[in-house]
């Protein structure tokens, strides 16, 4: 990432810390591991590690990437799920589908652009992941588990 996006990041990353105690996981939510590639005009780069998180208690509705360098951008999880079928936007993240099987998130900030590629069937995962979350945590009508 750019310096001007990794200090825009710093300041996703207080909406997701909000809540959780340091070093502390994040109880009932999920957090789910992919790699990524950070486009660049470089002939080749090396992949990078990203948490994928979401704390449905914390930012309901949200989800934390969180890149090293404690680089985190927190955005809305139906965005991510818009943007592999469709290009779509709200604010400062971009994400749309790159062919078949990858799709691209844009993270904007006042200095800079950080462009990053990832494979679809993490992110599908991820999602899934969120979303049975939600299910186990609903309330069940009396007399049903």
């Amino acid at each position: 990432m750019s310096p001007a996006a990794e200090n825009h990041a710093e300041d996703h990353a207080e909406n997701y810390a909000e809540g959780h105690a340091e070093g502390q996981p994040a109880g009932r939510g999920v957090e789910d591991h992919a790699r990524a590639r950070i486009v660049t005009d470089a002939p080749l780069s090396n992949p990078v590690p990203v948490a994928l998180r979401y704390d449905p208690a914390g930012s309901p509705g949200a989800v934390c990437f969180a890149f090293p360098g404690d680089n985190e951008w927190t955005f809305p999880r139906d965005l991510l799920e818009s943007g592999l079928r469709a290009p779509a936007r709200r604010g400062d993240v971009e994400v749309w589908p790159c062919g078949r099987a990858q799709t691209v998130l844009e993270f904007h900030s006042p200095d800079g652009v950080a462009v990053v590629q990832f494979d679809n069937s993490p992110l599908v995962r991820f999602l899934r992941h969120t979303y049975a979350t939600d299910a186990r945590a609903a309330p069940h009508p009396a007399g049903t588990s």
